[in-house]
């Protein structure tokens, strides 16, 4: 198998167009192709620099998870921290996590932050938003969103041998009108909710079981209701 590295999108995009299968850290991808066989040809953006950025507003696809500090969101950066182990983190990255994983354990904070996604194809790169990139899957560059007032994260002790853990994400969004957004992993569903949270905790509560996190199972119901009644009272403080 040969390879790829191009250092800028230019060269990405003829990669792709010459046959080149993207691959991030190959934590996920490498077990496959022991089994399956492997291409001919291979792309990594690792030596791109627009798939490189971190800061407050922007994550490169091709960031190592344990790169991810607090330059980004405490809901971003508390979900990277939870995958796998110390060895995992220093090699998988952020557009493996969350294109090639079926978990995409980072897919809740990506969704709270409202973040968009900019991609490249054969045909160059576009912005596109995160239900296109997980059902399409282009080749992930970066994620960018305007950052929140406050967020979290809280991710369920996961018993040996069952489905994912619930994952449980959430931020208030500043603007003339502050709106909370939550999502929530729950097995390998992906359920999300987006209420004003200008109407009080009752009403805030009310709101988002009229959303589709409100058809949760009571007990995942629980841990979404402490999860929002803390990430709301540090907002109230800011």
């Amino acid at each position: 198998m040969l390879l790829r590295l191009p250092t800028s999108l230019p060269e990405a995009q003829e990669c792709l167009s010459d046959g080149a299968i993207p691959v991030g850290g190959a934590t996920l991808v490498w077990a496959a192709w022991q089994r399956d066989g492997f291409p001919e040809q291979a792309v990594s953006l690792r030596e791109v620099p627009e798939a490189n950025v971190l800061g407050p507003g922007e994550v490169g696809a091709a960031v190592l998870l344990h790169r991810i500090d607090e330059r980004v969101p405490e809901v971003l950066r508390r979900a990277a921290a939870g995958i796998g182990t110390g060895a995992v983190r220093r090699t998988a990255t952020v557009g493996g996590n969350v294109v090639g994983s079926t978990l995409r354990c980072l897919l809740p904070a990506a969704l709270v932050l409202g973040a968009r996604a900019r991609v490249l194809a054969a045909e160059g790169p576009f912005e596109t938003d995160l239900a296109e990139l997980v059902a399409k899957k282009p080749l992930l560059v970066s994620l960018h969103w305007d950052g929140p007032l406050v967020s979290g994260y809280r991710k369920v002790a996961e018993a040996p041998g069952g489905p994912p853990p619930l994952v449980v994400a959430t931020a208030v969004h500043a603007g003339e009108r502050p709106v909370l957004r939550v999502a929530v992993r729950d097995g390998y569903d992906f359920l999300t909710g987006s209420v004003p949270c200008d109407t009080g905790v009752d009403g805030v509560l009310d709101a988002l079981r009229g959303t589709a996190v409100g058809a949760l199972p009571a007990e995942a119901g629980e841990v979404v209701r402490e999860q929002v009644l803390e990430v709301l009272e540090r907002a109230a403080d800011r």
